[in-house]
């Protein structure tokens, strides 16, 4: 099936700028994404087309929201004005336009964060994959590709593997942290679906109950798994960008696109120095 995207919509930016650890670009040009059960190939085809793996209904009722094709990006940063480090910021979302923040499922988010401590993301990617595929179940993939893909295992099953056999996962210090979300989610002390409906600052802090779980995380989970594009996690790379602006906060200004704003700073962090090509 061919779609066409008239937004802000590059793949590579999408799947290099921190938010998510299980898309890959394959050798013949297409993208891969996983969202919960689902698996998409994407491949662009020029001017805006681009062919899918799914069906239209399938498209619609799990990529349209994963993808956050209801939000207008290419007018996000069009006006900057009269903000703190006015050509930094300019040169970042130019630099960053393409990205959107992905729709992920907020389980495996609050998970993939928790991991993500102190690693990085070759590191990140490594152990979410260990664990989807020790304890997931297999995925189907198109003929064309058969690739062995497996789902991420929801807390039920998390919460009846070991904190032993969670460090074989690579996880270390942070074996304890997913025992302690996966028993939380399980017995229903923590409703990831309730939390979903309160304001942002309830979410964020209903998030940091969990042990592990800080302002970056809770922060991470709240823009990649709740879709609050107002949160700003504060990671190396853009506590750099803080310090750069010497105490000024360049994402207050954005309001509900601070989030999307930090993720084109992010993205331009990684890679300004690197040349031209």
């Amino acid at each position: 099936m061919i779609i066409t995207i008239h937004d802000d919509f590059d793949l590579g930016k999408i799947i290099d700028c921190g938010q998510c650890f299980r898309a890959h670009e394959l050798n013949d040009g297409a993208f891969r994404f996983i969202c919960r059960d689902n698996v998409l190939y994407i491949k662009p085809n020029g001017n805006g087309k681009f062919d899918i793996s799914c069906d239209a209904d399938t498209w619609q009722n799990v990529w349209h929201d994963y993808f956050d094709m209801n939000r207008e990006y290419k007018t996000i940063g069009r006006d900057i004005g009269d903000v703190p480090h006015r050509d930094f910021i300019a040169a970042a979302v130019d630099c960053g336009r393409g990205i959107r923040v992905l729709r992920q499922d907020a389980w495996e988010m609050l998970i993939t964060f928790i991991i993500s401590q102190r690693k990085n993301i070759p590191a990140i990617a490594n152990c979410v994959e260990t664990i989807a595929k020790r304890y997931g179940h297999r995925l189907e993939t198109p003929l064309k590709y058969k690739e062995e893909i497996y789902a991420f295992p929801d807390a039920d099953m998390l919460a009846r593997v070991s904190e032993s056999e969670l460090r074989e996962c690579s996880l270390g210090y942070r074996a304890p942290y997913l025992v302690d979300a996966a028993a939380k989610v399980s017995n229903g002390a923590l409703d990831l679906n309730a939390i979903g409906r309160l304001s942002d600052d309830a979410l964020f802090n209903a998030l940091i109950s969990v042990k592990g779980v800080g302002k970056k995380v809770a922060n991470c989970v709240a823009l990649f798994g709740y879709g609050r594009t107002a949160r700003v996690p504060v990671d190396v790379w853009i506590a750099r960008v803080l310090d750069i602006c010497e105490g000024d906060d360049p994402f207050a200004p954005f309001g509900n696109d601070a989030g999307i704003i930090q993720q084109y700073v992010f993205y331009y962090m990684k890679h300004r120095d690197e040349p031209t090509k």
